[in-house]
């Protein structure tokens, strides 16, 4: 037995900062060489417990470590966390959530914070871009003395944004604190403040996810001399190669030659491995076509390029396993290929590129309430479009589609909205988006099936014909009116039928509250049933007055609704 480095994914909003952390960490690490530092693996960044501790310098001087590093997942973003699994949990160990101090929680830190939520993550906040506060000075030292030595108008600025960001990262149900002013990390959010630009606070960063590593994670990071578990990075094609593999490996070894299994699109693939190879270290890529070197075995937690026959059927978050028991693996990965996701009679399709992606984007429907009917890995078909019409609500006949295609079969889409992103955020904002416009449609769809309240005033010296129709200026109060409406007065008595609305000698289907038009009304005459300045509403029957006070009505339109209610009861007592 031994104790692995923790895999440590970092997360956040695009534009936040994700990639120039990793660049800082990796360009220092190169440069603390001689103190055992960088390896660059497939997809990873692994940082030695020496290099953290010249990086780190006094602020871990004289501490021991069991814990021999990070391994930091270079792939920047959601895609570490959604796709990646290791037996249906996260894969990452601990993760940095990078967040902008100057413009704080944006959608995508919100997507990852549900994320981490879901996983049970442990996370460290990195508050990035204290240099874009205004007059904030470069200072060594750790965060108390940096901001002790600003001026007053800076300090205060930086209170003010930080405190922001403790307050939103409370609503969304964690209490968070600057990691110095913490005693208990269980409880609280520790919150780094750096600069990914200059490097002010990556010490402190690292000392923070090193010491969290350290002491709460030592009984997952045990890990035995035995048969490798892994999990599917991406699927390539390399030139002398073929089809390769980059995957990290977080359990056990792997070696050139062993037998693996891994999980394919539509069952597990049985393989054996050509090479492993590892890229060379970042000072040594000379020329980028010998950036690989082949490497006999490969210990947890790295990253690693497999060469291997029949690849071809297998993708991004697909568990890996070298072979003890062929029948016994082959039920192990077909058991973590299980989706688990709850669906239900009616409600969305929801296709996506891996069984992680879908529980991550199932995981925020279900919080926003929205149905899923069928989740599956894979990319758009003529099935999942015949499925989604099936649907009795219109608001169910859609599919969304994470980081998939549309079939060429899919000619006819009956119907059926696709939606497709290869940002989670972006495809969510799109349902959300399509929903909201869905439901408009269908509302105007009912309200032409329902008569809605509806008010008019007639326009005094605005009589165009006196009868047969009668056709007067009216200006709506409330509510609406269109063609095929009665009228009727304030005191009860039957007016006529709406025969047709006009504004500057166009036809309307509808007038809104607002409104002056021009209206034709079959069986009024002015001055007998009508006459300028009177009051007329829409008559509506008891059978639809009843929908209608189950219906969602704007505040004038539930006052007329109610003055129609008061006149009918007075007309029939």
């Amino acid at each position: 037995m031994y104790i692995r480095q923790p895999i440590v994914a970092v997360l956040g909003h695009v534009d936040h900062g994700k990639t120039t952390l990793l660049d800082f960490i990796r360009g220092s690490c190169v440069a603390a060489r001689e103190a055992g530092a960088i390896t660059q693996h497939i997809g990873a960044t692994e940082v030695p417990i020496d290099a953290i501790k010249k990086l780190c310098g006094k602020l871990l001087h004289g501490k021991k470590f069991k814990v021999p590093g990070l391994l930091f997942i270079d792939t920047p973003g959601h895609f570490a966390f959604t796709t990646l699994r290791a037996r249906g949990g996260a894969l990452a160990d601990l993760a940095v959530l990078v967040i902008d101090i100057n413009e704080g929680i944006m959608p995508q830190t919100e997507e990852s914070i549900e994320i981490l939520k879901k996983y049970r993550t442990p996370f460290v906040v990195a508050a990035n871009k204290i240099d874009a506060i205004t007059g904030w000075k470069k200072v060594d030292g750790i965060i108390s003395q940096r901001l002790n030595a600003q001026i007053e108008a800076t300090r205060a600025e930086f209170d003010e944004k930080f405190y922001k960001l403790v307050e939103k990262l409370y609503e969304k149900g964690f209490s968070a604190e600057r990691y110095d002013r913490i005693r208990d990390f269980i409880r609280n959010v520790a919150i780094v403040p750096i600069s990914a630009k200059t490097g002010e606070g990556i010490p402190e960063l690292l000392m923070v996810l090193i010491g969290l590593a350290q002491k709460f994670l030592e009984k997952e990071l045990m890990t035995e001399e035995k048969e490798a578990e892994g999990t599917v990075l991406e699927v390539k094609e390399e030139k002398g190669l073929g089809t390769t593999v980059d995957a990290i490996i977080y359990n056990g070894i792997i070696r050139e030659g062993d037998k693996i299994v891994l999980g394919g699109k539509n069952k597990p693939i049985v393989t054996t491995i050509r090479a492993l190879l590892k890229p060379k270290p970042l000072d040594e890529i000379r020329d980028p076509s010998d950036k690989f070197m082949k490497v006999k075995e490969a210990h947890a937690a790295c990253g690693i390029k497999i060469a291997a026959p029949n690849l071809e059927e297998t993708f991004a978050g697909a568990p890996l396993k070298v072979v003890k028991n062929l029948e016994e693996d082959i039920k192990k990965i077909n058991k973590e290929m299980s989706i688990n996701i709850e669906t239900q009679d009616e409600g969305i399709i929801l296709k996506a590129d891996a069984v992680g992606s879908l529980e991550a984007i199932a995981f925020i429907l279900k919080e926003r309430g929205i149905p899923i009917r069928k989740a599956e890995v894979g990319d758009i078909s003529k099935r999942d479009i015949v499925e989604a019409q099936t649907n009795s609500n219109p608001l169910n006949r859609v599919v969304i589609g994470f980081n998939v295609k549309i079939l060429p079969e899919v000619e006819d889409k009956q119907d059926v909205e696709i939606l497709t992103d290869k940002i989670i955020y972006h495809l969510l904002d799109k349902l959300d988006e399509w929903l909201e416009k869905k439901k408009k449609e269908i509302e105007e769809e009912q309200r032409k099936k329902i008569t809605h309240p509806g008010m008019i005033k007639f326009l005094p010296n605005y009589t165009f014909r006196v009868s047969k129709p009668a056709i007067i200026g009216v200006r709506v109060i409330a509510g609406e009116i269109r063609p095929g409406q009665k009228l009727i007065r304030d005191d009860g008595k039957p007016v006529g039928k709406i025969k047709s609305i006009q504004k500057e000698k166009k036809s309307l289907s509808k007038a809104i509250q607002g409104m002056e038009v021009a209206v034709a009304i079959d069986g009024a005459t002015v001055g007998r049933q009508i006459k300028p300045g009177q009051i007329m509403l829409v008559d509506i029957s008891q059978s639809e007055i009843q929908k209608l006070l189950d219906m969602e009505l704007t505040p004038d339109e539930r006052d007329v609704l109610e003055k129609l209610i008061k006149i009918k009861r007075g007309v029939h007592e």
